[in-house]
């Protein structure tokens, strides 16, 4: 059965990795595009449509506009290319918003930076995931109603994909990746030369959607929350600074190479989408009803109609938006990590799972994730508030440590370092305040709420290890004389193999050992009396003499009168310790526990809740035979 087991496993999550091979596991610029710079290049699928749900109250004239808000992004975006490139020299071993901010502001900023670093990349799973069911959606409409269901689907497929190693990824998905890119240019390539060839004015081969009549006001309000938005389609570009020592050697110049690919694609193709949004007059929909089109599958169409090439780029699309999740993937389960050295999370965050990854991080990336999905219907209007707040409130943190490291060092290149990490941070601060303002009554109020509260939470995680580590580190007096062996008290319900191997363990330890049996029937403890008698007390020579005594429990509580015969004990013998040994039956099969163990369980939780330093608590194991 065993072997049943490991070899599924083996299956699905792939042969556990030495220890030695994560050498094999590094990125290199083929494959760390596809690792941490698919969640920058798939934002193309939902910042520009976000942006353009803001506008869509303008009607047509809001896209005559929307081409002066791509520029500002892609122009912020460039402050934020040359900081973290900056970001990812100086901090070769991972310069995430964590770790340049602890560096640089303290500690006590380092958390909030990590606790928004770790928000940014749940909601990145979240909106990705959902963005590329809805680029499904687009094609097939029929599939509007399962919507939460694939969002479920994909997230499960991704985690499974991941537990299997980063490289591994990477791999499977750079044919997708460069299939998206192709496809995106084509398209992109067609738009203009017909937008060009018809003096801007193209004829579409199959018209979107008829834009809706214009219903609200151009005010400089509305510009602000389509900037806010729109502004999501810069996350990730931060994944390479965090992910440097994924890389394979020269580990600065290829990460940096990696963030100037990314950062081209994605910067030409919010520009061009700027310029043909408005050229074929191409709007956002609501996602919440049938009929539903993204605005590439309307731009797609529009250039090339629904033929071969649609599907093709409407699948590369759907892979490439669900797998922008992997970014976080990579990255989160990494910050985790820094955080359980630092104390601020368990240990177990830091153990590289049998695929070299951290698989704690993994998976509960993956929990979270799908709660967000299932809370917010697998939406991506839903997630965008709360996933801009997150993005540009690590971005302003990083920033702003680069710029105080900065300000400690000397020289005119320290200079120019300083103007390039203090632009980023104005510009991103600017952006987080705009997004703020814009998109607090569409859920940023609640980041207000849950960030502190995650803050809360690992700063009393880090105290309570602090404590503990105080509490074991008291120098102790080491008495060389050895103590009195222990009082052995052993529960047992009747006389059989388990109890049998219990007292043979207490014989072990002790000489002065009493068997402890709850009586609620006559019947049965006059038996198990005469057999103990039988066993015990008869005149045969026996180095060790355990008693049995029976305790009344006139109400049926198993427990309470154990625990009130310890307590006994301890007044009666103030200078002995106290050894409780429990039989406990062990199945041969994991979903068989529940079956036997409770009791033994309940009664070991019962004595570790006295905290009685006096009180040992041994188990005596009996492996039950298979079958």
């Amino acid at each position: 059965m065993l072997s049943r087991i490991l070899s599924l496993s083996n299956a699905i999550l792939g042969r556990p990795l030495a220890s030695w091979e994560a050498k094999k596991e590094q990125l290199s610029l083929w494959t760390g595009v596809p690792v941490l710079g698919v969640d920058a290049l798939a934002s193309t699928g939902y910042g520009p449509e976000a942006a353009l749900t803001a506008l869509l109250p303008l009607g047509i004239i809001g896209l005559r506009y929307y081409v002066f808000i791509e520029a500002a992004i892609v122009l912020n975006l460039f402050t934020l290319y040359l900081s973290y490139r900056q970001t990812a020299a100086t901090y070769p071993d991972g310069g995430g918003a964590y770790v340049v901010a602890k560096d640089n502001l303290g500690i006590r900023v380092g958390i909030w930076a990590a606790i928004v670093l770790m928000v940014d990349y749940l909601l990145n799973v979240a909106v990705g995931i959902a963005a590329g069911v809805g680029a499904v959606i687009s094609a097939v409409p029929a599939l509007h109603s399962h919507t939460l269901l694939g969002c479920l689907v994909v997230l499960t497929m991704l985690t499974v994909l991941n537990l299997r190693g980063v490289r591994e990824t990477g791999i499977v998905f750079v044919i997708p990746v460069f299939v998206f890119g192709v496809c995106i240019s084509i398209a992109i390539a067609l738009g203009l030369f017909a937008a060009i060839h018809s003096g801007g004015s193209p004829h579409p081969v199959i018209a979107p959607p008829s834009l809706p009549k214009g219903s609200g006001t151009l005010g400089a309000w509305i510009i602000l929350a389509a900037f806010a938005n729109g502004c999501t389609a810069m996350t990730g570009i931060e994944a390479v600074s965090n992910g440097v020592p994924l890389f394979k050697e020269p580990k600065v110049p290829n990460a940096q190479r990696t963030l100037t690919v990314i950062f081209v694609i994605l910067g030409a193709f919010l520009l061009s989408l700027g310029y043909l949004c408005p050229a074929y007059h191409i709007m956002a929909m609501d996602e919440h009803k049938p009929g539903y089109q993204s605005i590439l599958s309307q731009l797609i169409g529009a250039v090339a109609g629904r033929g071969a090439f649609y599907y093709v780029s409407s699948a590369s699309i759907f892979i490439v938006l669900t797998y922008s999740a992997q970014t976080s993937f990579a990255d989160f389960p990494r910050v985790c990590r820094l955080l359980a050295e630092d104390g601020f999370l368990p240990p177990f965050f830091a153990e590289r799972g049998r695929r070299l990854v951290y698989s704690a991080g993994i998976i509960i990336l993956a929990v979270l994730s799908g709660l967000l999905l299932i809370m917010f219907g697998g939406v991506t209007d839903n997630l965008i508030p709360l996933f801009a707040v997150g993005a540009f409130g690590a971005f302003v943190l990083s920033q702003v440590g680069m710029v105080a490291h900065w300000l400690r060092k000397s020289g005119r290149g320290s200079r120019i370092k300083l103007a390039y990490n203090t632009l980023g941070a104005a510009t991103t601060a600017v952006a987080l305040v705009i997004i703020v303002a814009a998109k607090f009554a569409a859920g940023a109020w609640m980041t207000i709420i849950v960030i502190p509260a995650l803050v809360l939470l690992l700063t009393r995680t880090k105290h309570h290890y602090e404590s503990i580590d105080r509490e074991l580190k008291e120098p102790v007096n080491f008495a060389p004389s050895k103590p009195p062996p222990p009082i052995v008290l052993i529960p047992i319900s009747n006389w059989n193999r388990a109890a049998d191997n219990a007292v043979r363990l207490g014989m072990l330890l002790s000489d002065d050992i009493t068997a402890l049996h709850v009586s609620t029937d006559t019947d049965h403890r006059e038996g198990l009396k005469r057999r103990w008698e039988r066993l015990f007390e008869d005149p045969r020579e026996i180095a060790v003499r355990p008693r049995l005594h029976f305790l009344n429990s006139p109400y049926r509580n198993l427990y309470q009168p154990i625990l009130d015969y310890i307590d006994n004990v301890e007044r009666d013998k103030p200078d002995r310790l106290i050894a409780i040994v429990i039989p406990e039956l062990v199945e041969p099969h994991w979903y068989q526990y529940a079956l036997h163990a409770l009791r033994s369980r309940r009664l070991r939780y019962r004595l570790h809740q006295k905290r009685d330093e006096r009180v040992f608590v041994v188990s005596a194991q009996w492996y039950l035979r298979e079958g």
